[in-house]
């Protein structure tokens, strides 16, 4: 923590994208299936529905833990 409140801001924005972009890419190598073919390629709409509320749960998570 530094006595700048803009950069503490900043840094803890950088921090919270670096976690949950390691998150995500945790969720997606875990996953049984491949989220990116079966979202773009076969249109699956469950497979949509599910890659949201993974990245939305992850996202209030690190949001909270942070805040």
């Amino acid at each position: 923590m530094t006595e700048y409140p803009m950069l503490n801001a900043v840094l803890f924005a950088l921090l919270g994208l670096v976690v949950f972009a390691i998150a995500a890419a945790l969720a997606m190598r875990l996953l049984p299936f491949d989220l990116r073919k079966q979202i773009i390629e076969e249109r699956n709409m469950a497979a949509a529905v599910l890659a949201a509320a993974l990245f939305l749960g992850m996202a209030w998570i690190i949001a909270a833990t942070m805040h």
